[in-house]
């Protein structure tokens, strides 16, 4: 396999953060919702300089993943739009994504990390799970997909 590598956001990969996340959403079938379209147009703003961080997959000079990792109140952070491309699924590299955002909130100091989900992406949460998520009882989310709710504690 070809070496992917994990890099932070940075400007030039805006075209892919917006590509890469308006993909995983139709090939869902969901619905494009406002908080998507927020952090899918402005991820400096919505994410970044809200506190949190963008984690790129870089493979073969390709953008073929992302995660995103979104400050919340509580001083942890909330996993967000990961995403792997259908051609370069099955390399682990949603794991690799993941131990990213494990590792930054770690060393940020965070109590846990939390997600939400749709019962209907079931590799997704056979992955969380077995990276060691659990459910939560069901919470108000802003999107309308969400019926799976986990966290890890840190």
């Amino acid at each position: 396999m070809t070496q992917a590598l994990i890099v932070p956001f940075e400007p030039r990969h805006g075209a892919d953060w917006a590509r890469l996340n308006l993909g995983w959403l139709a090939e869902g079938g969901f619905a494009v919702e406002a908080k998507d379209r927020k952090v899918v147009d402005d991820p400096q703003g919505a994410i970044i300089d809200a506190g949190g961080r963008i984690f790129m997959v870089e493979r073969d000079g390709q953008v073929v993943g992302c995660c995103a990792l979104m400050a919340m109140a509580d001083s942890g952070y909330e996993v967000a739009k990961m995403c792997v491309t259908p051609a370069a699924r099955g390399l682990g590299l949603g794991r690799v994504l993941l131990q990213a955002c494990e590792d930054a909130a770690r060393a940020a100091g965070a109590p846990r990390l939390y997600l939400e989900t749709s019962s209907t992406l079931a590799p997704a949460g056979a992955l969380y799970r077995s990276f060691g998520f659990v459910d939560l009882p069901p919470t108000p989310s802003p999107y309308v997909r969400a019926d799976v709710f986990m966290e890890k504690r840190l």
